[in-house]
């Protein structure tokens, strides 16, 4: 996208729509260019895109681009045009309706990055990998990545998008991308059930349980509940799995003591 933008100022003409070459769909009296993607100038298109926008601005079209939104590369270039040829911040230029989708956009990756760094639950094989499954309405494993490596810096884990076949990798080095093969199971229970640890099972009930333990019947809002974890997430989240078995109180409480061991005498009724 970015030797795009390039090329159509090199070019001096803009286009009438931006296509990657998969969904390409010509007009009648529409001329095809197309272009290859060239690194050097991609980087250069980037850094230079600070001259006529701030960093955040920058962020958002970079967002846009994840969203896979069917217009997106068009409504990119329109922001990037828009904010070249003014002399002035166009970020809060609202007016316009590629500034407005452009914001919306970022907010709406913002908020499901937010959902995954919260909603992804691991699960452990047997030979120490952590993997999870997600399924997110955006692109937003590029987002997540930095989260996840901080946070897990101390064990190999796995992120694996099953709507766009591919994932994050981490080796207790550095993260990387990796994709799968056509022939991949494509559910993740199939992956679960030949090579999870085997106390991966304790480890799901453990985590019921402690849900269950939580949770405060009184106080039960399932609008309210659905609207901070929306439904799409379930499948994917441990604690709301069929329990396989019951999870009764624990039964740990200790008599209350006063000084020393002694146990409180009982209370008497008064008459």
């Amino acid at each position: 996208m970015l030797t795009v933008l390039f090329a159509i100022y090199d070019r001096k003409a803009a286009p009438n729509s931006i296509q990657p070459p998969q969904m390409l769909q010509g007009g009648l009296f529409a001329q095809t260019v197309a272009i290859e993607t060239h690194e050097a100038t991609a980087a250069r298109v980037w850094e230079g895109l600070l001259r006529h926008m701030d960093q955040e601005a920058r962020t958002r079209l970079f967002h846009t681009f994840l969203s896979e939104q069917p217009d997106r590369e068009l409504v990119i270039f329109r922001y990037a045009d828009l904010a070249m040829r003014s002399a002035r911040d166009i970020s809060d230029n609202y007016a316009d309706d590629n500034v407005r989708r452009v914001q919306r956009l970022a907010q709406q990756m913002y908020r499901e990055k937010h959902r995954m760094e919260a909603f992804v639950r691991f699960e452990k094989t047997a030979d120490g990998l952590f993997h999870a499954t997600i399924e997110p309405d955006f692109d937003v494993l590029p987002l997540i990545a930095p989260h996840f490596t901080k946070r897990y810096a101390d064990q190999r884990w796995l992120i694996f998008d099953k709507r766009r076949r591919y994932g994050l990798y981490y080796d207790l080095t550095r993260t990387d991308v990796v994709q799968f093969e056509a022939n991949t199971p494509r559910r993740h229970t199939d992956i679960s059930a030949t090579v999870l640890d085997e106390r991966e099972p304790l480890f799901k009930l453990l985590w019921q349980s402690y849900f269950d333990h939580v949770n405060i019947p009184e106080r039960r809002n399932i609008k309210l509940h659905r609207r901070h974890m929306p439904l799409r997430y379930w499948k994917y989240l441990s604690e709301k799995q069929p329990r396989e078995q019951r999870c009764e109180p624990i039964k740990n409480k200790r008599p209350v003591t006063g000084a020393g061991s002694a146990t409180l005498p009982p209370v008497k009724p008064v008459d």
